[in-house]
């Protein structure tokens, strides 16, 4: 997926930041307790000897907040340049996607193609959202009543989704599979199984699912 590879450097870029500043702190309070046990007995040092140490530990993690800002800003500005260049594509597949207490609605604009549900604990009930691999796809997002929230975990794809506004998502599915979406914004009380299938076809199959108004998936 586009945004999947931005997900995972920004991931693990800071998980092993966050790992470093763990084992720095760990190998200081190891040492600290290992001189005061050793220094029993001497006088305590002041809060001057300290002083040092605790300036470069504060500009050291400065530091470190500083250059997560840069390459987080600059990750951001990569997945806009992702959505800019989708949403600009020719070939763009366009689909309108309502969220509702409390399901989802997917209207096709290249087809009379649309899908609805009941979100029900039972996943045969869940809608599908249909579209094609391998062509950029633009998501018009907007709710009917409360806030809800589009999430594709396995393609790291979220989106708020409000009411009276449209947020536009747009990616694409550059091979063809089936995903679990759902909503990850509390909505009210049925909120955890507001739940839908994203599927991604080849191109042929999309067209014939155009035609048939939705009826063939």
């Amino acid at each position: 997926m586009s945004f999947l590879p931005i997900f995972r450097d920004i991931f693990w870029l800071e998980v092993a930041i966050a790992a470093g500043v763990f084992l720095v702190i760990a190998v200081l309070l190891a040492v600290t307790l290992y001189r005061r046990r050793a220094g029993a007995g001497r006088p305590a040092s002041s809060r001057a000897d300290n002083l040092p140490l605790e300036i470069g530990y504060a500009v050291g993690l400065l530091g470190v907040a500083i250059f997560l800002v840069v390459v987080t800003a600059n990750a951001n500005h990569r997945q806009e340049q992702v959505q800019q260049a989708a949403r600009a594509a020719p070939d763009v597949a366009r689909i309108d996607v309502t969220g509702f207490q409390w399901c989802w609605e997917f209207a096709h604009r290249d087809g009379p193609a649309s899908e609805t549900g009941t979100c029900a604990e039972d996943p045969a009930t869940r809608p599908t959202l249909v579209v094609p691999a391998g062509r950029p796809v633009e998501l018009r997002l907007t709710s009917r009543d409360v806030v809800h929230a589009l999430w594709i975990p396995d393609l790291a794809l979220k989106s708020d989704v409000y009411p009276d506004h449209t947020n536009v998502l747009a990616t694409t599915f550059t091979e063809p599979g089936t995903w679990l979406g759902r909503c990850s914004e509390f909505c009210g009380t049925h909120h955890p199984t507001m739940e839908f299938w994203v599927r991604a076809v080849p191109e042929q199959e999309y067209q014939q699912y155009l035609a048939s108004g939705g009826a063939s998936v």
